[in-house]
This record gives C-alpha cells, structure tokens and sequence, in this order.
C-alpha cells in the first residue's frame, strides 16, 4: 500500500473525529486554542493506537485468512464506508461542551472503532504499521484542531459532508484494494 493509499485511508478515518471537533467547536461559547489541541491530542492518539490494536489481532488471525484477505479487506472499508455515509445522513445530536477526560476518552473510542477494524486490514496487506499510525495520528490530530475552530466559526454545515467524504473514500479504497488482487486494476 503506498502513501497516497495511507494517506486516503487517514483522511477517511478522520472524519469522523473531524465531524465530533465540530460540534465540539459548536458547544464552546469563546474559541480556547487549549481545547481545540486537547481534543486533537485525544482523537489523533486513539486514531493512532486502535490501528496498533488492531494490527495486533490482525496478525495473529492471519493464517486463517490470507487467501480471502482483500475480500475483507473490501468488505470491512465497504462497511465502515456505509456506515459513515449513514451517519451524514442523521440528524447531529446535542454537543456536550466538557472536555474532561470521561467524556474526551467515550469520545476518542467512538471516534476510533472504525480504527481498529482498518488495523485488522493493515495486518492483512502487510502494510507498515509505524507508517500508518504515525501518518494517521497526525492527520487526525491537524483535521480535529480545524475541526473545533470551523465548529466555532461556521456551525453545523460541514459536519455531515465530512462524514459522507470519509465513507465515500473508505469505500473507493476498498474497491481499489479488491481490484488490484483480481488482477483488474495494476499500478
């Protein structure tokens, strides 16, 4: 997998911690750069370990799997594609405006589920995961801090197209993935 690959799997996996920096943003009353980095500290740092945890599980089942390995990678992007789509879809619920560490930690782990599943993928593709998680913390972390200050400058608008974005990238990946094992698509 190369690094425009990783790079597009980052942008996709952020979007959901883009989407919650928003109505994060949303709920404070004056802009604090402290909490926009707070929040990038969390989100960035939960997207990058559940890779890790993920990878780690990956590698153990990989035996059991490496002949069907692109049709799950395909089908867990497909389903964490959809899934995001949906979420654009639905109304935003109400922001909670603490950034404790309670409601930052449920947040960073809901944010970072769809993470772990892509860390299972990693393993299977034999991807560099220091690379990956790396690429994909730093990514989430800069996309979060923008997050909170659009939330506080422009509202609501761009939460659901950051969730749709996401989803649609997470599904062109795994059709690439699925393709270029079939022998259809070679770069």
């Amino acid at each position: 997998m190369g690094i425009f690959e990783l790079f597009s799997i980052a942008i996709g996996l952020s979007m959901d911690a883009f989407a919650v920096s928003i109505c994060k943003g949303l709920s404070m009353k004056k802009m604090s750069w402290k909490n926009a980095i707070i929040v990038g500290l969390y989100f960035g740092g939960f997207q990058a370990l559940m890779p890790l945890i993920g990878y780690a599980l990956g590698t153990r089942f990989e035996n059991l799997i490496i002949n069907v390995d692109h049709w799950v990678a395909f089908a867990l992007l497909g389903l964490i594609g959809a899934h995001m789509i949906k979420e654009s879809r639905e109304v935003c619920e109400e922001c909670d405006p603490s950034f404790g560490f309670k409601t930052m930690v449920t947040l960073a782990i809901a944010t970072s589920i769809d993470a772990l599943v892509i860390g299972m993928t990693f393993a299977f593709l034999k991807v560099n995961i220091v690379s990956a998680i790396t690429l994909i913390g730093i990514i989430t972390f800069i996309l979060s801090v923008i997050g909170v200050k659009i939330g506080h400058t422009f509202g609501n608008k761009h939460k659901s197209k950051a969730e749709l974005v996401g989803g649609v990238v997470l599904i062109l990946i795994g059709i690439k993935i699925l393709l270029e094992h079939l022998g259809i698509l070679q770069f």
